[in-house]
């Protein structure tokens, strides 16, 4: 009989948590929505918060109140996963309050929604960039924030899937055959991050695809593309003497000599 009655209460009581909430939101009083709202969100209740912060947002737009109320709503889409949304509704308060003290957490928000954003490197990285750019501007303007520290290591870790995605799509563009573009691919990537842990490989596919591109050309373009892979070993031998494709890039030289010999016979 007792757990019967424990139901009971049990849905009583979620009963009038419900009834409470549908009567602050149909109760048109601006003050009474906003301080339960604040309740809401203190108590982790972010979807009921933000259900009723959208109703007065107008009402407290330019108040002293609504610097709090704008800031947390941004919030209230964070953590309800909307990152896009948050990241905009974080701008939008660092741009309206730029003298808050809620300010520099809006800023570090604003870039650290884009990081949540940022998919596997296989994907689209523009959410990746924009991440990037945001913790460096963040540490820009607040140089001796404790969070900047944070910020480089969060750039250092988006920038090594940009790295992986420039690196896997050498490889792509190499197992498909297109050697011209597999070059192109490795050499911007190189350029971007020269300190690779990449860098020994794609040094030797570029040398790898500009030969297969060469014995693979028309005969009138051999001759100069031949040169062009043995431009590419001499580049590749010189900064990996000892690279664990040295032994098979100066077998690739070899076949380039050969193939240069033969189109002079």
């Amino acid at each position: 009989m007792r757990f019967y009655l424990y139901i009971i209460l049990f849905i009583s009581l979620l009963t009038s948590c419900k009834s409470n909430f549908e009567q602050v939101r149909l109760s048109n009083n601006p003050g009474r929505i906003l301080e339960e709202s604040i309740k809401y969100y203190d108590k982790g209740e972010y979807l009921k918060a933000q259900t009723l912060m959208e109703l007065i947002l107008n009402q407290y737009r330019g108040t002293r109140e609504g610097e709090e109320l704008f800031f947390k709503y941004a919030y209230t889409h964070y953590k309800l996963g909307n990152y896009a949304l948050a990241a905009t509704y974080f701008t939008n308060f660092s741009n309206t309050f730029a003298y808050s003290p809620f300010t520099e957490e809006s800023d570090f928000m604003i870039a650290y929604s884009s990081y949540e954003l940022s998919p596997s490197y296989r994907l689209d990285q523009t959410p990746s960039s924009d991440a990037i750019n945001g913790f460096q501007d963040f540490a820009n303007k607040y140089p001796d924030s404790e969070r900047v520290e944070e910020c480089n290591k969060l750039i250092d870790e988006l920038r090594a899937k940009l790295e992986l995605k420039a690196y896997q799509q050498g490889i792509l563009y190499f197992n498909l055959k297109q050697y011209n573009a597999a070059v192109t691919a490795f050499t911007n990537m190189l350029t971007e991050y020269p300190e690779s842990i990449h860098a020994e490989h794609a040094r030797f596919l570029i040398l790898k695809s500009s030969f297969d591109y060469a014995v693979n050309s028309v005969y009138d373009k051999r001759e100069m593309r031949l040169k062009e892979a043995n431009l590419k070993y001499k580049e590749y031998i010189t900064r990996n003497p000892s690279g664990k494709h040295a032994k098979e890039a100066r077998e690739i030289n070899t076949q380039i000599q050969t193939e240069s010999k033969n189109l002079t016979k």
